[in-house]
């Protein structure tokens, strides 16, 4: 079973090893948390700085930035098929 921490506790942990130079096993051991997650908070962290560790379900600007044009291209293409479909049939009918 996996614990969830909040995105302040994540940001202290990494403040901890990057800030105060404590080892990631001594804070590993220190809070019961796997090295390689705290490798991968500090990681996180560096990449996306402020926008680290947005919390469960939510997305980073950017990721939701992407969901958004992908959903706008995905309505476009449909639009598009409406009006090729409707150009057809009014093309065939003056015929």
């Amino acid at each position: 079973m996996s614990k969830n921490y909040d995105k302040t506790f994540k940001v202290q942990t990494v403040q901890m090893i990057q800030e105060e130079g404590k080892l990631v096993s001594q804070v590993a051991r220190e809070l019961g948390i796997s090295a390689n997650t705290l490798y991968r908070w500090v990681a996180e962290h560096n990449q996306d700085g402020k926008q680290a560790f947005p919390g469960s379900g939510n997305l980073k600007p950017e990721e939701q930035a992407t969901r958004e044009l992908h959903k706008r291209i995905r309505d476009l293409e449909e639009e598009n098929d409406i009006l090729k479909k409707a150009i057809h049939y009014f093309a065939k009918d003056r015929h």
